[in-house]
C-alpha cells in the first residue's frame, strides 16, 4: 500500500511540473466528460419538466379518450381526423353506464380566443370548456377563489377560472376575483385563479381560461370534438377501465369485430414512454460519440506516457539499480496515467455542470444535476487511464537497469 501512495505522490509531482503538457494530454478526456455531463444534465432536466407537464395535463391517475390516437405521422393523423367521428357527451355516458370501475368522467374542449378586461386584450388565449366532473381531477386546482361548481356547469353560468399568467397580465396588481372579463363577445365573472404551473421550453402553461362546457359551446359552437378524461375508482383498475371503455365505445359506435377502433386511448405513461424512447436514442448516440472521444484521448495518453518512459529511461534504471521492483515501476507509470485521466475527468465534470447551468439560465431548456453522471464520468476516465497506461507501464518495468543507465 505504501508503494501505491508513493506512486501517486510521484505522479502528482510529475504532472504538476509539466502543467501545460498535462493539460494538452487530457484535453480529449475533458471534452468527452464535459459533453456527457452537460447532455445528461440537460436531458434529465427535460425529463423532469416533460414528466411534470404531461402528468399535469393528462393526470397520473386517469386516461384520455381522443378522436385520434397518439400518431406521430401528420398525414396519418389528418386522415384519422377526417374519418373518425367526433367524441361527444354520448360517448362519456356510454363509458359511465358500461363500466362499474369508473369514478369520474370529464369532457373538455379547447379553442384559442380573445380575452379582454378594461382595455387590456390577450389574443389567442386558450379557452377551455369543462364538464361537471372536472373538480374531481387532481390537475385542476386554484390558488385563489374556487373552481366552477357542477351546478354552474349544468346551468351554463358565465363564470371563469383564470390561469395564473392570464390573471397576472390582465389585472396586474388588481384582485381579479368577482371582476367581469370578456371572452370573445361574452361576459364572464372571474371566480378563481389557477395555481401557477410555470413554463416548459419557454412556453407558459398558465395562459388559459376555464369556463363551463355549455358556455364554451355557446361561443365557439358545438361541432368541435371533445376530449374525455376517465378516472378509475382505483389506479390499480386502470387497465380494466380502459378495456371497458374500448368495449363501450365500440358498442356505442356500432363497430363490427373486423373494424378498427375509430378513437384513441392513452395515458400519461403512453406519452412519457414515447419521450423516454426518444431520449434513449439520444443517449445511445451520446455514448458512441463519448466512447470515440475517450478512445482518442486514451491513445493520446498512451503516446505521451511512452514518450515519458523514453525520457525517464535513466531515472527508471537508477531506481531499479537501487532496489525498485518491477511492480514499483509499473505503479509509478500507471499511477501517472490514471491520475492524468482522472484530473481530466474532474475538470470535465466541473465544466459540464457549468455548461448545463449556463444553458439553463440563458435559455428555456431546464437542467438537473445528477450525481451518478459525475460518478460515471470519473469512472470512465479512470478506466481509460488504466487501460491505456498499462502498456507504457509494463514496458517501463521490463527495462534492464544496466541498459537504462547506459543510455544518455
Amino acid at each position: 500500500m505504501s508503494s501505491f501512495f508513493e506512486a501517486i505522490r510521484l505522479a502528482l509531482g510529475a504532472i504538476w511540473s509539466h502543467k501545460l503538457r498535462s493539460l494538452l494530454t487530457v484535453l480529449g478526456n475533458i471534452v468527452a466528460v464535459t459533453s456527457i455531463i452537460a447532455v445528461v444534465s440537460l436531458i434529465q432536466g427535460l425529463n423532469v419538466a416533460v414528466s411534470d407537464a404531461i402528468t399535469s395535463e393528462a393526470g397520473a391517475d386517469a386516461f384520455m379518450v381522443e378522436r385520434v390516437g397518439f400518431i406521430t405521422d401528420e398525414d396519418e393523423a389528418e386522415r384519422a381526423r377526417r374519418q373518425n367521428p367526433r367524441i361527444t357527451l354520448d360517448d362519456a355516458v356510454a363509458i359511465d353506464n358500461y363500466s362499474s370501475t369508473v369514478e369520474a368522467i370529464m369532457a373538455r374542449v379547447e379553442q384559442r380566443g380573445r380575452v379582454t378586461y378594461r382595455g387590456r386584450e390577450l389574443e389567442r388565449t386558450n379557452i377551455e370548456g369543462v364538464s361537471e366532473d372536472h373538480i374531481r381531477f387532481s390537475n385542476y386546482g386554484v390558488e385563489r377563489g374556487r373552481l366552477i361548481t357542477p351546478t354552474e356547469v349544468r346551468r351554463r353560468r358565465p363564470v371563469a377560472v383564470l390561469g395564473w399568467g392570464v390573471a397576472d397580465r390582465l389585472f396586474e396588481d388588481v384582485d381579479p376575483l368577482d371582476k367581469t372579463i370578456r371572452v370573445e363577445d361574452q361576459h364572464f365573472r372571474v371566480i378563481g385563479v389557477s395555481e401557477k404551473k410555470g413554463a416548459i421550453f419557454g412556453r407558459s402553461q398558465d395562459e388559459f381560461v376555464i369556463v363551463p362546457l355549455g358556455a364554451h359551446q355557446k361561443i365557439f359552437g358545438i361541432r368541435r370534438s371533445l376530449s374525455l378524461m376517465v378516472k378509475p375508482e382505483d389506479p390499480s383498475q386502470m387497465q380494466k377501465t380502459m378495456e371497458d371503455a374500448v368495449v363501450a365505445l365500440r358498442i356505442q359506435r356500432q363497430l363490427k369485430p373486423t373494424q378498427d377502433n375509430n378513437f384513441g386511448l392513452f395515458t400519461s405513461g403512453t406519452i412519457l414512454g414515447l419521450w423516454e424512447t426518444a431520449t434513449e436514442g439520444i443517449f445511445a448516440v451520446l455514448i458512441g460519440v463519448v466512447a470515440l472521444s475517450l478512445v482518442v484521448g486514451g491513445i493520446v495518453i498512451m503516446n505521451i506516457m511512452l514518450m515519458l518512459v523514453t525520457e525517464r529511461t535513466r531515472e527508471i534504471g537508477l531506481r531499479k539499480a537501487l532496489g525498485a521492483r518491477r511492480r514499483d515501476i509499473t505503479w509509478q507509470i500507471l499511477a501517472e496515467s490514471i491520475m492524468l485521466s482522472f484530473i481530466g475527468g474532474v475538470v470535465g465534470i466541473v465544466l459540464g455542470f457549468g455548461v448545463a447551468l449556463v444553458i439553463e439560465q440563458t435559455t428555456p431548456v431546464p437542467a438537473a444535476v445528477e450525481g451518478w453522471s459525475a460518478v460515471l464520468g470519473v469512472g470512465m476516465t479512470g478506466i481509460v487511464g488504466l487501460i491505456f497506461g498499462l502498456y507504457p507501464a509494463l514496458r517501463a518495468a521490463r527495462l534492464s537497469p544496466i541498459e537504462a543507465l547506459g543510455k544518455e
